[in-house]
């Protein structure tokens, strides 16, 4: 353990004094008529940056402008550099020094084609001008299947956006609207104007000759010959992380070759910007490989011929009315995976599965005058027709006239994706553990009325593979804001704010000016220019999360009370009042929310009456949890034997084993943390007197927790290993509920156990312990309640076994209907 910590101390020292240089420039004044660049994380001066920058440098009247270029290499992209060593308005920074975060902290303005590092917040006076970097064929953010895992910084960069350039309206709506739902939270500036790069294509033969000889420069033998481009796109499951396809692609063109005239066409190879590093050190690529430093538009608008895949470069090449030819050999996994936005009956070009078929086809356009195929000349208009209307080679004078030059009239601009009529909910979620708090929250994401409300979910991105699941099943329709990276501000500053906190003073988050700035630049690091109209912690337990929402812009502000706080707060585990601390944080934040929301009814009387001190009473309200029944019904009815089965050892768990056979023993369950709330060495005690007069019983409890040893100390003790089973942490505890007879809680307090309602959609028989809020829990006329001693639980399950407890009788869609009001009216939201 200490070794590994010793290995990751330079890493750490590191990223603590990049984090301290960034805070130290961060305080610095912002330097009037800078402009800072970056393309690809610095991977050359290339694209929509480059293009504007150039217009720019152009421009006599913003001559008094100055440049800064982010580059990953100085010494690999040193023709960038010389290219302006004599110009003292340009300069290059290498990107993560020092000097990218000065650069970052202190230009006026921003321009980037992708994303700015997790730890980027826009300052006030600076303008950030996102272009992105190109109309997508294959699908964006939200229409991949599980594609918000990877938004995070994605949006977080876009809702900071001053400005987010479009070439056309498919990319406004399509990406921005709804792949990245943005509509609904980005309040600045949609420029739909085209695309600046586009411009470079525009090329006369001086142009396109002066592209030859930078190709013959760099030892590509092109000679007079015409171009054929061969440019796909990068392969692999996270971006920056691409496949090595190499081997494959040397292989495809020489197929290709093989069948055309290599002394009338030269065929080269662009790679995408993630795979480039890779095709750099690749001797038998220099005849063919365009180098990275040349941009991409410029090698477009000298190229006859484009040969692509999925990659957006070829809405950029339908500006130049010439043949493009698709080679898809993956077409069926790659469309089953990732998934397109138009069917390759759709694209303007034939798409072929070999490289064979694309040399044969290539030779046909070649026998026709480099003129489009016939067959698809019609899907080649339209296709410029919707993708490249603007594309008149002043994309980016407009471009700078708007941004710039602060030139609207006459333009084509969108600031309307904030207005969609809705009123706007933000929900922090907790840690997004398996646990009945996550459990609540998914169900209500499930339940709201995403017609009525836009809803946004906050929560700390994390690597666990538990958590993922679980941020999988957030609803499709809820933006999902993960928070990465960390707060910026000083050592200093932090201390101090940890100081305050130990010290018992979070609530003076706002009081000091220091502490006060830090914590609404991390409220806009993490959301931008985002406005909510109520903002709810629904985790209630982490005193930073809590803090952290008090920064909103204006909005009437919630936090749940999921149980009797006051007894958490000094509930033991293993001796310690684990708790304590936080929670007396917390409940000092109450008087800054507006609404402290129970579970229940009586939970919320418990709170108002054991809180008094923290908060005014009218602020206690409650809204009973949602259930998602749907869900449980459905996992209910999967197979537990397909569930349990190892596939090492070749077998099941006793337990399960056991619960499949058909057999007339009685099964008790219970499902829930094993902890000292929960009080399942109550239960077990119970059982075991049960057990002793009814030998036709069993006992399955189902979780994890820090009292698992003492549990399974507890059944040794009691000789019932063989009656009294411990499954640990289950994914699916509902086809085991499903399995068992009744089940039973011994809890010494619940707020709204979520684990009752489960069992009532399962119309499980119910015996559960008298606690604060227990007559809330349940129906009437559903379920036992017994008083809160190992006799009384004995008690219970006796009359269990006897038939004198009641069915569960749920009428879960009506129950719905009341707790999804109830949450409206807790949260301040007006009535349907």
């Amino acid at each position: 353990m200490r070794l590994s910590r010793l290995k990751r101390l330079p890493s750490r020292v590191k990223r603590a004094a990049r984090y301290e240089i960034h805070a130290h420039w961060r305080r610095q004044p912002i330097v009037q008529g800078s402009v800072f660049y970056e393309s690809f994380s610095g991977n050359g001066m290339l694209d929509n940056p480059e293009a504007i920058f150039r217009e720019l440098l152009a421009s006599p009247d913003l001559a008094h402008l100055t440049h800064i270029w982010a580059l990953s290499d100085l010494t690999q992209y040193r023709a960038a550099v010389q290219e302006f060593a004599g110009d003292d308005r340009v300069s290059f920074v290498r990107y993560g020094s020092a000097a990218y975060y000065r650069a970052l902290a202190t230009s006026q303005y921003l321009v980037n084609n992708a994303t700015f590092p997790p730890d980027f917040s826009k300052r006030p006076g600076q303008v950030y001008l996102n272009t992105w970097h190109g109309t997508p064929l294959k699908r964006m953010g939200y229409d991949i299947e599980d594609g918000a895992l990877a938004t995070a910084n994605i949006v977080r960069n876009f809702v900071q956006a001053d400005y987010l350039l479009s070439a056309n309206p498919f990319m406004s709506e399509q990406m921005y609207e709804t792949g990245y739902k943005l509509t609904g939270v980005y309040r600045g500036t949609l420029v739909e104007e085209g695309y600046p790069r586009i411009d470079r294509q525009f090329l006369d033969d001086a142009g396109r000759e002066t592209v030859r000889q930078r190709l013959i420069a760099a030892g590509i033998p092109v000679g007079d010959r015409k171009i054929v481009l061969y440019a796909p796109t990068w392969k692999g499951q996270t971006f920056g992380r691409p496949e090595d396809d190499l081997d494959a692609l040397l292989a495809h063109i020489a197929q290709i070759e093989e069948r055309i005239d290599t002394s009338r066409y030269a065929v080269l190879l662009k790679t995408h910007q993630t795979v480039h590093a890779l095709a750099a050190h690749r001797p038998e690529l220099k005849r063919m490989l365009v180098p990275n430093e040349i941009p991409t538009n410029l090698v477009l608008g000298a190229s006859d011929i484009l040969i692509s895949d999925y990659s957006s470069i070829f809405f950029d090449f339908l500006q130049t009315g010439r043949p493009i030819v698709f080679f898809t050999p993956d077409l069926a996994d790659y469309a089953g995976t990732r998934g397109l936005y138009f069917e390759p009956e759709e694209w303007p070009g034939p798409v072929l599965l070999s490289a064979r078929e694309v040399g044969d086809a290539l030779h046909a356009i070649a026998e026709a005058g480099d003129a489009i195929p016939a067959e698809s000349r019609e899907r080649y208009l339209d296709m410029q027709r919707r993708f490249t209307p603007y594309e008149d080679g002043g994309a980016s004078r407009r471009v700078v006239d708007i941004v710039f030059r602060g030139v609207r009239d006459g333009y084509r601009l969108r600031t309307d994706l904030a207005d969609d009529g809705r009123q706007k909910i933000l929900l922090y979620l907790g840690g997004m553990r398996p646990n009945g708090i996550t459990t609540s929250a998914l169900n209500l994401l499930n339940n709201i009325d995403h017609e009525r409300y836009d809803v946004s979910a906050f929560f700390a991105q994390s690597r666990s593979r538990v958590v993922i699941a679980k941020q999988r099943q957030i609803h499709p329709a809820v933006r999902q804001f993960p928070r990465v990276g960390g707060m910026n501000g000083t050592k200093l500053l932090h201390a101090a704010r940890h100081l305050d906190f130990r010290r018992g003073r979070i609530a003076q988050h706002a009081d000091i000016p220091a502490q006060n700035r830090l914590w609404d630049d991390e409220w806009y690091r993490c959301f931008g220019e985002s406005r909510f109209d109520y903002v709810v912690d629904f985790s209630g337990y982490g005193p930073f999360w809590a803090t952290l929402l008090l920064h909103s812009p204006d909005a009437q502000r919630a936090i749940w009370l999921h149980n009797d706080l006051a007894s958490d707060a000094h509930r033991e585990v293993n001796g310690e009042k684990r708790m304590l601390h936080s929670l007396t944080q917390i409940f000092t934040l109450y008087s800054q929310y507006d609404h402290l929301v129970s579970v229940s009814p009586t939970l919320s009387e418990i709170n108002r009456d054991s809180l008094a001190e923290y908060a005014a009473p009218e602020k206690f309200v409650s809204a009973l949890n949602t259930v998602d029944a749907e869900h449980i019904l459905e996992n209910a009815a999967a197979d537990l034997h397909e569930l349990t089965f190892d596939e090492e050892t070749g077998s099941i768990p006793d337990w399960a084993e056991l619960l499949l056979a058909d057999d007339d023993v009685t099964t008790f369950v219970n499902v829930g943390r094993l902890s000292p709330e929960k009080n399942q060495a109550r239960l077990i005690r119970a059982f075991a007197a049960v057990h002793a007069d009814n030998p036709r019983t069993r006992l399955v409890i189902v979780g994890s927790g820090p009292l698992a040893g003492q549990l399974e100390g507890l059944v040794a003790e009691l000789g019932l290993e063989g009656s009294v089973f411990l499954t640990g942490m289950q994914r699916n505890p509902h086809a085991i509920m499903a399995k068992a007879d009744c089940f039973v809680l011994s809890s010494d307090y619940e707020g709204q156990p979520m684990v009752l309602l489960e069992a009532l959609v399962l119309q499980l028989p119910i015996v559960t312990v008298e606690f604060a809020s227990a007559k809330n829990a349940l129906p009437p006329g559903s379920g036992m309640i017994v008083p809160q001693s190992v006799d009384g639980v004995a008690e219970g399950m006796r009359a269990f076994l006897r038939g004198d407890v009641p069915d569960s009788h749920f009428d879960y869609h009506a129950y719905n209907r009341k707790a999804v009001a109830e949450f409206y009216r807790a949260i301040g939201a007006p009535a349907a």
